[in-house]
């Protein structure tokens, strides 16, 4: 089964990236264990959401946005999904890139502390992620993604465990949920990080790229249960060793290492570093991919990841996220947008889903069951809440 894990990998390396750790960091910080079990919801909510796009790419043979665009049979409904659709994640990728790369490079400042190389190192990986998106098919991104995720997981956890933490504490924030005062704006931050709309995107498409018969059903199931739930344990472990860090002020995961340094020595520092620059990597490859997948299925292009389209997409978002953090740039209009299309785009597309997997036509004997139902309602119900949430905070800015 080890050997066959692939696409969901990839999602869980795009949802452990710097928003997710820094929001990890926080919670962890502010609140201690109290909020883990958020983080419980939020993994079932994404396994639930991923499982059924995964099933949809391979039972289709297609990309998430080739079967909504073809059950949507009201051309205005159509356009105006695809609308939605194409603003939050293409344009939503571009504004959030830079965070990705920035989250990289805070890790590579740490291990290589040279000034004069510091504002090289956005380029620097930049270019590193150019050249292996180019010259790479989907065989080689996915052994590199097995590594990464491996390297971001034994540095966190092994941060976790120096700090030697309370296993019934830890079961206790898991399974009695709390909202300590001031918190419900950081539960749902920790949700929306690892909710990821652009994931579905991504899943279905990676899942299409993979498998192609229908029997491979239940090794898509098992990869995305177990590469989710190990990205979740990492998510963790992060809010894990920001607990057990004795400063309340943090606004990143090196902060939290700084803090833990005194008590544990240098280790810390270059063991959240290695984290951070790999979480930082592999969410820097995952937000342009996922925008050149959704282009290519809006636009009908065919040639799959060769297509001089789909790299000129990926290429553009990528070179958005270098140019805006090389240059200090922050396109808050942009940013705001992306968050409202993805405010509206989470819910729609929780909806699209669950009635796309329902659909004899489209799925056959692979349709949900009464309990994949009750979730997925569920779920959409939380998305819905969550996405109000995030355009009311976007409104409430202007």
């Amino acid at each position: 089964m080890l050997k066959k894990i692939g696409p969901g990998v990839l999602v869980a390396a795009a949802f452990v990236g710097p928003g997710t750790i820094a929001m990890c960091t926080l919670a962890g910080a502010r609140f201690g264990y109290a909020l883990i079990w958020a983080l419980l919801i939020s993994i079932i909510a994404t396994i639930v959401l991923q499982g059924m796009a995964g099933r949809i790419g391979l039972v289709t043979q297609k990309g998430l946005v080739d079967v909504v665009r073809e059950q949507l049979r009201t051309p205005w409904v159509r356009n105006a999904v695809l609308a939605v659709v194409l603003g939050a994640i293409l344009i939503g990728n571009a504004a959030y890139e830079g965070g990705n790369i920035g989250g990289a490079t805070l890790g590579l400042e740490q291990i290589f502390p040279n000034p004069q190389m510091r504002p090289f190192f956005p380029a620097l990986i930049g270019i590193a992620i150019f050249c292996l998106l180019w010259f790479s098919n989907y065989k080689v991104l996915e052994r590199i993604f097995v590594g990464l995720v491996a390297l971001m997981g034994v540095s966190f956890i092994i941060c976790a465990l120096m700090t030697k933490p309370s296993l019934s504490r830890i079961l206790e924030g898991m399974f009695v949920p709390s909202f300590p005062q001031d918190s419900l704006l950081t539960v749902v931050a920790l949700v929306g990080t690892t909710v990821v709309p652009y994931n579905l995107f991504l899943h279905a498409s990676l899942v299409r790229e993979k498998w192609k018969s229908q029997s491979d059903l239940k090794v898509v199931k098992w990869d995305t249960i177990i590469s989710i739930a190990l990205g979740g344990l990492v998510s963790m472990a992060i809010l894990i060793t920001a607990s057990a860090a004795p400063i309340s002020d943090m606004n990143n995961a090196m902060d939290m290492a700084k803090g833990l340094e005194p008590l544990f020595g240098k280790m810390a520092l270059y063991f959240m570093a290695i984290g951070l620059l790999a979480a930082g990597v592999t969410s820097a490859i995952t937000a342009p991919l996922a925008a050149a997948y959704v282009a290519s299925s809006c636009f009908g292009w065919e040639g799959g990841m060769q297509d001089k389209r789909f790299k000129f997409t990926w290429a553009f978002v990528l070179l958005c996220g270098i140019i805006f953090l090389s240059f200090d740039i922050k396109p808050i209009q942009v940013i705001q947008f992306a968050q409202v299309a993805n405010g509206v785009l989470l819910p729609v597309m929780a909806l699209l889903l669950l009635w796309v997997v329902n659909k004899k036509a489209v799925m056959g004997e692979n349709r949900n069951t009464l309990l994949q139902n009750v979730l997925g309602m569920a779920i959409v119900a939380f998305a819905i809440f969550l996405g109000t949430k995030s355009i009311l905070k976007v409104m409430g800015t202007l």
